[in-house]
């Protein structure tokens, strides 16, 4: 029987990827060490609750759906996709309120109750996001590089200015906006892929025009549904899953990757593709591969999570789905996450309560509460098993002042998860949410590639290499390195056949 291909880890990236290679004629094997697949896109249920605990807004919907159609299927046969009036709830601590309605129409009224002259700066923002787009969509997202080398095609050194690398984020946001509050709702954008506003390049304003032309969407049932589906597709499509399987080691021959070590059995591959983090893989599964991890410890690591699960005994008519409550000094947030290294004293709160849409998500009455603080990426500095419950109650109190009256009180169940957590469970050096940093404007390219230049037959996919984290993109990365993966192997039987 031919040696599989073997994909290490069940993230979407890897599901994806899984996916796209067995569709090519490919056997599949894939190993998650976790006892269910869907990787940082996991689900807990407790007492009647059920949470989210990785990505909970689906946007660009159409990467989903053409990763069915690749198959011949249809995404709306295995689950339903909802349509967010408001993709978000922001609240700052002096009471002011926005919504960021999808209707183009309400999203202008709204701007122009906070400050009308940032109507005609909305409407240049979406040109400016635009221009970006065009110019990145092709050779950075819909077909991610694969190293420096790619960097000189022609398409690139044409659109180059059109990106807007040499400012950053907050510097274009505020060429755009006057209002402080419309300042800090576009400057979080940046959050999406780990990053400080203040430090990120202006190309990422990239994020905030796609969610604002595309839309969001619920994915009814939660963001694991979506998980289950393309499980489900990928197990239809002939992928062998395994869970509760941790890759113990990357075996080696000759310099190049021929297999894996799974509960003491080695397993010969074809290839291996990993969807975990590539510092983690250089330094935990890969023999004598030390020097890259070094290189990638160099390298800032994205922010962290400080996570509280909440089961509440009461409903809020205040809280959206999605909701952001502001701190009141956004500059001072980010120089402590990723300057100073520490918790932010004043967060920035994020509040999914996914049972305002799905009211199955909690008993009646009651509200789910994902809760959801950005923190620095652990380094040992931050005893966390001995701090985690006075920034519980910080950062509850904080809710409290901001309009959740009496939530301490109500709480009926609680689980609170911590960068160590997040570092342990999934393999992320330190917690990292989105693998490495883009706070300048080199980092993008500095992603481990989706090929291992130095090891043949190993690559990598998901959130930690090219294009980036979020649904969309790691799902466009799962189809990247599949298409990688198959030209390399042409490429040698071509130079077999050759020789």
């Amino acid at each position: 029987m031919t040696e599989p291909t073997i994909v290490i880890g069940g993230g979407l990236g890897g599901l994806a990827a899984a996916i796209h290679l067995a569709l090519a004629g490919r056997r599949v094997q894939l190993f998650e060490k976790n006892d269910c697949v869907g990787g940082k896109a996991s689900q807990v249920r407790a007492q009647g609750y059920t949470f989210g605990t990785g990505p909970s807004l689906m946007t660009m919907p159409w990467v989903a759906r053409q990763l069915f159609e690749k198959a011949g299927r249809r995404l709306e046969d295995y689950l339903t996709l909802t349509a967010l009036d408001s993709t978000c709830r922001y609240r700052w601590p002096d009471g002011t309120e926005f919504n960021a309605y999808q209707s183009l129409p309400l999203l202008m009224d709204e701007i122009a109750r906070l400050e009308p002259r940032d109507v005609a700066g909305l409407l240049g923002f979406l040109r400016y996001g635009a221009r970006i787009y065009g110019a990145v969509a092709e050779p950075f997202l819909l077909h991610p590089f694969d190293g420096i080398a790619d960097l000189v095609k022609p398409a690139l050194f044409r659109d180059s200015w059109k990106i807007d690398s040499l400012r950053t984020v907050d510097q274009a946001v505020r060429s755009y906006f006057r209002s402080p509050y419309l300042r800090q709702v576009f400057n979080r954008y940046a959050t999406y892929n780990g990053s400080s506003p203040y430090r990120a390049p202006a190309t990422f304003n990239l994020i905030a025009y796609i969610e604002f032309i595309e839309g969001g969407w619920y994915v009814q049932g939660g963001m694991y549904r979506l998980v289950e589906a393309i499980a489900q597709l990928a197990r239809e499509v002939g992928v062998e899953i395994h869970t509760n399987a941790p890759v113990e080691r990357i075996e080696l021959r000759d310099r190049a990757a021929c297999g894996v070590v799974v509960g003491g059995e080695r397993i010969g591959a074809r290839d291996v593709v990993v969807n975990a983090d590539p510092r983690y893989a250089y330094e935990r599964l890969l023999p004598g591969r030390a020097p890259m991890a070094t290189k990638l410890g160099r390298l800032e690591p994205s922010c962290s999570g400080f996570v509280l699960l909440l089961g509440v005994r009461r409903q809020y008519a205040q809280l959206a789905h999605h909701n952001i409550f502001f701190s009141h000094d956004y500059p001072r947030e980010f120089q402590a996450i990723f300057e100073k290294r520490v918790p932010a004293p004043d967060p920035t709160v994020y509040v999914c309560a996914s049972s305002q849409t799905d009211p199955q998500h909690a008993p009646p009455g009651h509200t789910n509460m994902f809760v959801l603080v950005n923190a620095p990426a652990a380094d040992g500095r931050i005893k966390w098993a001995r701090e985690a419950q006075g920034y519980r109650d910080a950062v509850v109190a904080k809710l409290e002042r901001m309009g959740l009256d009496g939530l301490n009180q109500q709480i009926a169940y609680e689980q609170i998860i911590t960068p160590d957590d997040l570092a342990t469970r999934y393999n992320a050096t330190g917690g990292a949410i989105y693998g490495l940093a883009s706070n300048t404007m080199w980092s993008a390219f500095l992603r481990p590639p989706l090929r291992a230049r130095e090891t043949p037959g190993l690559y990598f996919v998901g959130g930690g290499t090219h294009p980036g984290g979020g649904i969309p993109l790691v799902l466009l990365s799962g189809r990247a390195v599949a298409e990688r993966v198959v030209a390399d192997g042409r490429e040698t039987k071509q130079r077999v056949a050759v020789s």
